[in-house]
């Protein structure tokens, strides 16, 4: 159990979840022959979710300092599992990832498509290691992590198989994937930044430059607030301009997607204590959930 908390086994489900709802759910609804297998599919799900294994392995063993304070009770490198262990599980994951998407890039015939893997697994040892300290880069480099795991569905599934002849076509589906995935790094940045404001003393103790260290809490707590309104805004504008017509998916978006958002933005303007934006950091855990399952909605649609 400490092994499969220490590689956030509940956040690599999403991610499996999502990129098969990707394929599955959204694409394959429309019964068009696109990139991958259900094979290929899997070997990308594996890749991806190794890779991000062992970027939370790297972030746990870098955060052990600002733990002790914010999440003492949580603490599993040094007490369950030793550093020199954590070390080698982060290794060996990331060869197993980058190994996976390797031979799906030389599956699909596109072998540039496996520097993909190897900037994620870049991007996550250099943000454990010195960009989450820095003022909002890391946020945003996260952020943009978690966008990139959808739409690399996207990049195998349709680049190998565009033709001119539906150039077009697959345009239109990629154009829908990276709505999505503009909304999951929207409400992960939104998440970053009241995670950051919820661990402040910590953080300030381990030397880190984040956004309430920098601005202060206060004004921390008002960006969040305005950070808040745009996925409200944006997604009730969808659904007034796109999903009017049908009822099941206006009704999914009001109760799942659109009160949620009402009620993260009201909370953040009222937040105080540490344990308010731990609620706001799970109920938008719950928000980008509920947007992900949407993809569902495609085959009423």
């Amino acid at each position: 159990m400490n092994f499969l908390n220490l590689i956030r086994w509940k956040n690599l489900l999403m991610i499996a979840l999502v990129q098969l709802l990707v394929k599955y759910a959204f694409l394959e609804s429309f019964g068009v022959n696109f990139g991958l297998t259900t094979l290929q599919i899997l070997i990308l799900i594996l890749a991806t979710i190794c890779i991000a294994a062992a970027g939370n392995v790297i972030n746990d063993i870098y955060d052990v300092e600002t733990d002790f304070v914010n999440k003492p009770d949580k603490i599993i490198i040094g007490k369950s599992i030793s550093e020199k262990t954590a070390y080698n599980l982060f290794i060996i994951l990331n060869v197993i990832g980058v190994g996976l998407g390797y031979y799906l890039s030389q599956s699909v015939g596109r072998s540039g498509f496996f520097s993909i893997f190897v900037i994620i697994s870049a991007l996550l040892y250099v943000y454990a290691s010195y960009l989450k300290q820095t003022f909002l880069i890391g946020n945003i480099i996260i952020s943009l992590l978690v966008a990139l795991s959808i739409i690399v569905v996207g990049i195998f599934e349709l680049l190998p198989v565009i033709t001119t002849e539906n150039r077009q076509t697959l345009y239109t589906f990629f154009k829908i994937i990276l709505d999505y995935s503009v909304f999951a790094f929207i409400i992960n940045l939104i998440r970053e930044i009241s995670k950051d404001i919820e661990d402040i003393d910590g953080d300030y103790k381990a030397g880190m430059r984040t956004l309430p260290i920098i601005i202060g809490r206060e004004r921390a707590k008002n960006i969040l607030f305005f950070l808040s309104l745009i996925p409200l805004l944006a997604v009730s504008y969808y659904v007034i301009n796109s999903l009017y017509k049908n009822q099941i998916a206006v009704i999914f978006f009001l109760v799942f997607i659109i009160a949620p958002l009402l009620y993260i933005s009201i909370k953040s303007f009222n937040a105080k204590t540490k344990k308010d934006y731990h609620h706001i950091s799970n109920i938008l855990k719950l928000v980008m959930f509920f947007g992900m399952l949407s993809l569902l909605l495609y085959s009423f649609i």
